[in-house]
């Protein structure tokens, strides 16, 4: 990291009179613009037809701080093709610091950091070169790259999905590498991949639309996924990386985007199941709606009150599996869902409601493993410790049984809360 900010921020210069300095701090994240160019006229016109967003992130590009030292009303615009990616940085400020005149300091370079994340070749030298690119049959022309898989329309918006197979279309590397950067301004903990790796497989989202009678893409979103070896000659494809930029969120685009996955892999008999890596939040919903939809729809194990009210069985996990291709623990989470789902309308949420009643035990009673494990492991511990090197080895583990009630109770209310934000996602569709 390099620059006053990008790392402890102003007190990094402790030894410095600061007064004065703070009107040299930007926020690196009101400070950047990205604008989707559809036209050469985008990158001038505000009240054209371009896209504009601000990222959810940039301390991955700017420091933990998310802050640029040295400049008065910085603005960074990332104008970039909605389809090739070509793309120019315009920077501009009123004022920038004099080193002179604050013992040596320098202003945070700016640039430089986007370009160590961005591909070689994706930055044109000014707006004149980004304007005759949009004008080339580079934009005009542009077809996405693999085999469409699925179209849909949203809001009288039309979308088409591609999977793409870098063994088969080589020319992908490049435009991926265009692609990828996104990912630090809107996944924490972010990485790139190993584009060489054969076991990658990508999925990309394009809106289609039409401009003086012809037929225009613009990237909406993408997904990694990587299919991992399963024995003795299997596949077990893993969700990697889920983005949709925020012009096209809202809209339905990641449920489409995650069933065309799933509809990929459907027909492949080589694939044991469809697994996710370190989902976040937000993800987490979206994979159980998707899941949830589908399963209403496909499991007749899942499809009543009567059927879920006995408890999770081996025998709903295999039929989940064989119609969607679910792991075991996926499917008995989609079994809480529907069976709250079932409960809620038979009788509704309250202790008059027997099903609730026995609904919350059954589902605190599967949280209860990890204490009933601990607890175990901490019976083992108490045989061959001494009392003082017992008390040190678990300190910080909650062994009062009141406060292990109060941690469930947490954690179930937690989780049927999410549960009921699936359901009412689901009832609106």
């Amino acid at each position: 990291m390099t620059g006053l900010t990008q790392g402890d921020g102003l007190t990094i210069s402790s030894g410095m009179n600061m007064g004065g300095l703070e009107a040299y701090v930007s926020d690196a994240c009101e400070a950047l613009r990205f604008r989707l160019l559809r036209t050469p006229q985008d990158i001038e016109d505000p009240e054209s037809e371009g896209l504009d967003f601000e990222p959810g992130m940039t301390h991955q590009i700017y420091g933990d701080n998310e802050n640029i030292f040295g400049y008065q009303d910085l603005k960074i615009d990332f104008l970039i093709s909605a389809s090739t990616l070509k793309a120019f940085v315009d920077i501009n400020y009123s004022k920038k610091i004099d080193k002179d005149k604050t013992d040596g300091v320098e202003a945070d370079p700016v640039l430089e950091p986007l370009l160590k994340i961005l591909a070689e070749g994706q930055v044109l030298e000014s707006k004149q070169a980004l304007a005759a690119h949009m004008a080339s049959d580079k934009v005009t022309k542009f077809k996405p790259l693999g085999n469409k898989i699925d179209e849909f329309k949203s809001n009288e918006e039309s979308f088409e999905i591609y999977h793409v197979d870098c063994a088969t279309v080589p020319s992908f590397r490049d435009y991926h590498a265009k692609l990828q950067p996104w990912l630090l301004f809107f996944i924490d903990a972010a990485s790139y991949i190993d584009i060489d790796d054969s076991n990658w497989r990508f999925f990309l989202v394009y809106e289609k639309y039409s401009l003086e009678g012809e037929t225009r893409y613009s990237i909406a979103g993408f997904s990694t996924v990587y299919q991992y070896y399963a024995y003795p000659a299997n596949i077990r494809p893993r969700v990697s990386q889920v983005l949709t930029l925020p012009p096209y969120q809202k809209k339905g685009q990641g449920s489409r985007l995650l069933n065309a996955i799933y509809k990929h892999y459907f027909k492949d008999e080589k694939v044991v199941d469809i697994t996710v890596e370190d989902p976040s939040e937000d993800f987490v919903r979206l994979r159980d709606f998707v899941d949830t939809k589908n399963c209403l729809k496909s499991v007749e194990s899942f499809g009543s009150l009567e059927a879920v009210s006995h408890g999770f069985t081996d025998a709903m996990a295999s039929e989940a599996n064989k119609k969607l291709k679910l792991c075991k623990r996926q499917a008995r989470r989609v079994y809480e869902i529907l069976r709250l789902h079932y409960v809620q309308k038979a009788g509704g949420l309250t202790d008059k409601n027997q099903a609730y009643k026995d609904y919350r035990v059954a589902v605190k009673k599967r949280l209860n493993k990890p204490f009933q494990a601990e607890e175990r492991k901490l019976a083992k511990l108490k045989k061959v410790l001494k009392p003082e090197e017992f008390d040190a080895a678990t300190a910080g583990n909650i062994t009062d049984r009141s406060q292990k009630l109060d941690s469930l109770q947490s954690q179930y209310k937690e989780l049927e809360e999410h549960y009921l934000h699936v359901l009412e996602r689901i009832d609106s569709y």
